[in-house]
């Protein structure tokens, strides 16, 4: 009986060590600059969507390797790219983020408040100098990071933060890019101006029917996988839209035929008042 309760006690307290070096709030093992070199050799190998075991070739890496891997992980945390049978998608934010995009700034802050520990120590630290290693680690910890993973997380927070320019250089302040700000308000048009592009005030194309709009946003991004049968179904559901929703052009009138108006004059006929209007 007594060995009985030992075992018991054993692996009640294995369990409990198991559950504390194991982190409750998720973070990247790698930082931002590195998730972004995935989402720049996606875009410019494949454009927008490729296997992953073509994605590490073209990095020279291992499939199946962990530094293949804690990449590909973080880059997806991170928002950049979506993942699914085998595959690596871009995704918006992740062509945005990409250098030259025009929006690059702004998407690399989207990005490292899309991290729930980085959004959480932001929060935290917002407006104020950073405090040193130790106490960032401490805080991380608190945040649920496991006490083995706390240096890796302050290391991946520090570096993704620079890199996203969270830290002011003049004042060492945590703070959000003044850049974000502009490139936000450059991002967003004025009501008014929405409802002269669209005439409904939000970002549907200029005219088209709610449904035709519907239509539109079933539409898979490109280069993505689209089975014929449900390609034929779009379809068919847009033609049954369209005849629904726009009209058919009139049969165009044929003008009268040569000399009818001095036929029906020498016969007594009244003239084509039709044709005349």
């Amino acid at each position: 009986m007594a060995d009985n309760d030992n075992a018991g006690s054993a692996a009640a307290q294995k369990a409990e060590e198991k559950k504390r070096f194991r982190s409750e709030i998720e973070f990247p093992y790698a930082d931002l600059e590195s998730a972004l070199e995935v989402a720049q050799t996606i875009h410019d190998k494949a454009g927008s969507s490729c296997e992953t075991e073509e994605l590490a070739a073209w990095m020279g890496q291992s499939a199946s390797g962990g530094t293949f891997r804690t990449r590909l992980g973080a880059a997806r945390m991170f928002g950049l790219i979506d993942r699914g049978e085998g595959r690596a998608t871009l995704t918006q934010l992740g062509r945005d983020a990409l250098t030259n995009s025009g929006k690059e700034r702004f998407a690399r802050v989207t990005a490292f408040l899309n991290v729930e520990l980085f959004a959480a120590m932001y929060e935290q630290f917002k407006g104020h100098a950073l405090p040193p290693p130790p106490a960032i680690e401490r805080q991380v910890e608190q945040f649920g990071v496991s006490p083995k993973q706390k240096e890796r997380a302050r290391q991946t927070f520090m570096k993704s933060a620079q890199y996203a320019g969270f830290i002011d250089a003049s004042s060492g302040r945590f703070v959000k890019p003044g850049i974000a700000a502009r490139d936000e308000a450059a991002n967003e048009k004025p009501a008014e101006e929405k409802k002269r592009d669209n005439g409904s005030g939000g970002d549907e194309p200029p005219g088209f029917h709610p449904f035709v709009q519907g239509l539109l946003k079933e539409l898979p991004p490109a280069g993505n996988v689209w089975p014929e049968e449900q390609r034929k179904l779009w379809l068919d559901t847009a033609s049954s839209i369209f005849k629904m929703i726009y009209k058919d052009a009139k049969p165009a009138q044929l003008p009268p035929p040569p000399g009818d108006a001095e036929y029906r004059k020498s016969h007594g006929l009244p003239p084509r008042e039709d044709y005349t209007k």
